[in-house]
């Protein structure tokens, strides 16, 4: 089979190889699958350039969300096992943590429904406990991450202001539903926050950016308010003041989503029922911007690496000819 593999730490373009190798067998509870999408993370960015928590052996094989395709013909959506991960034609995962793909998303919909709107769901139930009629926040809006937090702010009954860099973005974040979008690169996005919120603030931020999304974030925060930090996508890791959080009364929040599949795996499962249910509903449905070819990968882990793409693009090993539909 194909499939891409990381011999050397650095830029996903230039250590990223396509090769011919053996499918990966199956250990003690894991199951064989075939790729049918693999969604594009951030992880997949940092753990080329060795900078994640987790770091596979050398040699690895990226893409840690797919919808997959059992032996038996059953659709499901798995985080495949590492170092097998689902930038290839086949992967292995934990067969206790597959789940169903929802029958109202294709394939590429269905692999991105799974860590960024899983992340979302319990940024803003479990530990923001977002409320109706309250605003949320949410940095890089037009991202995969932050668009599955925007559709769910919204379906939670939210006024939700989205941030983004650029016209092009912003005009995704608004046909996402933002109910004000702000442009960081064009206005002064504290000024902007606090007049669409009549200086009060917002109650929830959705901060999956850091460095001085963060800084803002403390800036335009409501009393009694909650950010809720989900990564590091600018590279910065902020160090907060702690005193600052004191006289403005808000939280903190931290959410490493991974840890409640060993933690509490049955919330995992209840979360995936919730978004299933909304897909059904419509009222979410992962943003894809791209479907690209297997042969198509390193070249769209690197757009997302430099910040270029909205929402999500994902590989779809199906596709030939490096066409991209």
């Amino acid at each position: 089979m194909q499939a891409w593999q990381v011999h050397e730490n650095g830029e996903p373009s230039e250590v990223m190889r396509l090769q011919d190798v053996e499918r990966p067998a199956p250990g003690d509870g894991q199951v064989l699958l075939k790729v049918r999408a693999a969604n594009i993370n951030f992880p997949d960015v940092l753990m080329a350039r060795g900078h994640y928590q987790v770091r596979p052996p050398l040699p690895f094989t990226p893409g840690v969300e797919i919808c997959g395709e059992t032996e038996d013909g059953r659709r499901v959506i798995a985080t495949p096992a590492l170092p097998h991960g689902g930038l290839a034609e086949f992967a292995v995962a934990d067969a206790a943590a597959l789940l169903p793909a929802p029958e109202a998303l294709d394939d590429a919909e269905a692999a991105a429904l799974h860590i960024g709107y899983q992340t979302g769901w319990f940024g803003l139930h479990r530990r923001a406990r977002l409320e109706a009629g309250e605003t949320l926040l949410v940095h890089a809006a037009a991202g995969g991450v932050g668009s599955a937090a925007v559709q769910l702010g919204k379906a939670a009954g939210a006024t939700v202001i989205g941030v983004v860099g650029g016209a092009d973005k912003a005009a995704v974040a608004r046909d996402l539903g933002c109910d004000v979008v702000v442009d960081r690169r064009s206005e002064d996005v504290v000024a902007a926050v606090k007049e669409a919120t009549g200086g009060r603030g917002a109650d929830v931020i959705y901060d999956p950016v850091g460095g001085e999304a963060y800084t803002q974030s403390t800036k335009v925060v409501a009393f009694e308010g909650r950010i809720v930090v989900v990564g590091f996508a600018s590279g910065t890791i902020p160090s907060p003041g702690l005193n600052h959080a004191l006289v403005k009364n808000y939280s903190i929040l931290g959410l490493h989503w991974g840890l409640y599949n060993t933690k509490d795996p049955k919330l995992v499962q209840h979360c995936h029922e919730q978004l299933t249910g909304l897909a059904a509903r419509g009222v979410v449905k992962p943003l894809v911007s791209e479907r690209v070819p297997l042969d198509g990968a390193a070249a769209a882990v690197q757009r997302l690496a430099d910040g270029v793409t909205t929402g999500r693009v994902v590989v779809v090993p199906s596709l030939r000819n490096g066409a991209a539909a």
